[in-house]
């Protein structure tokens, strides 16, 4: 047997009933032949870590805009981190750990420079509205490989799009729905203790008394409540637990998300990105071949988000100073 083959008949002893088979995908868009060596999920994940959306997310903000030290995350960062878990979450349960991976590594791939702050001044921009899980379909189909996309499986391009607030047609897919919230509201907090923000003791006790007094016991706890929910039906299966999420997200919210502190560069970031918008929009010709080819096929507004959205955050700095701030003058000789 091919180690692929292998792979795949080995899922119908390891997996549980309630798993995504490799063998059951609904494919591709493309007809393309079979990996020797490895199963369409496994090829999904391999195309998204080799492409370059993914590795521009290490120069795009997760929450704090550029900060100033090495250990706060990025969009990579914070990927990576949902990709662990997911897959954590995966393994106990015996669901397909491949086509969790792969969802995982490719749910954000359409965020925007500067985080949620310029994915929500492109929603106001433009006329069809902005929402980065949409986009990061987008990436997948039409962006990526100067155009021709990455010819996903059908089950990963549903995870990706369905990872924020739709239900998955696989419970891998919403696993990693779950693992996403796990991993940024946790992440959220060590970045905010690392930037002086707030202090574990700032978190009400009796949510700590729930969830643990580190990121680890809580990540911990949130993830074994997934797992004791089972695969039948992917949830958080202890109440107080779930309770206790909701009133940490809250906390979050009024402390770290809306913070003056926080979030005082944004207004700047998304003036500079409303700006970029207006000025693409109106010279179509200033776009790059790629992105003047998709406004042929999508639309102006349409080639403009998916240019803008692709930036990283120095990448769409650089643009706005280029294009909007005077440079000294030099004399040639």
């Amino acid at each position: 047997m091919l180690p692929r083959e292998l792979t795949e008949n080995n899922e119908k002893y390891l997996l549980c009933e309630y798993a995504f088979f490799s063998k059951d995908t609904k494919g591709r868009e493309k007809e393309t032949d079979k990996c020797d060596l490895r199963t369409d999920f496994q090829r999904d994940r391999d195309r998204i870590i080799h492409c370059n959306s993914f590795r521009r997310l290490k120069h795009k903000t997760q929450v704090f805009l550029s900060p100033a030290g090495d250990h706060y995350r990025t969009r990579l960062t914070h990927t990576l981190e949902v990709a662990q878990i997911a897959r954590t979450i995966a393994r106990a349960l015996r669901l397909n750990e491949d086509l969790t991976e792969a969802i995982a590594l490719g749910h954000d791939l359409g965020h925007t420079p500067f985080g949620h702050a310029g994915e929500r001044i492109l929603n106001e921009l433009s006329p069809d509205g902005f929402h980065h899980y949409e986009q990061s379909l987008r990436v997948v189909d039409f962006i990526e490989k100067d155009g021709e996309g990455l010819d996903l499986t059908f089950e990963v391009r549903d995870g990706i799009l369905k990872h924020t607030n739709q239900v998955a047609l696989t419970r891998e897919g919403y696993i990693v729905r779950l693992a996403d919230v796990i991993a940024y509201i946790n992440h959220d907090i060590d970045d905010s203790i690392r930037g002086n923000i707030i202090t574990e003791d700032d978190i009400p006790k009796n949510i700590r008394d729930v969830l643990g007094h580190s990121k680890s016991e809580r990540i911990t706890t949130l993830v074994r409540s997934v797992i004791d929910g089972g695969a039948e039906d992917i949830h958080m299966a202890d109440n107080d637990v779930s309770n206790a999420y909701q009133q940490l997200h809250k906390f979050m919210f009024d402390s770290v998300y809306t913070n003056p502190k926080c979030k005082s560069e944004e207004s700047k970031a998304q003036s500079m990105i409303a700006e970029l918008y207006k000025h693409f929009s109106a010279h179509i010709e200033k776009l790059p071949a790629l992105y003047m080819n998709l406004a042929y096929r999508f639309g102006i507004d349409q080639a403009v988000c998916d240019y803008i959205a692709g930036m990283t955050d120095v990448y769409a700095t650089q643009v706005f100073e280029d294009i909007f701030v005077p440079k000294g003058w030099q004399f040639f000789n």
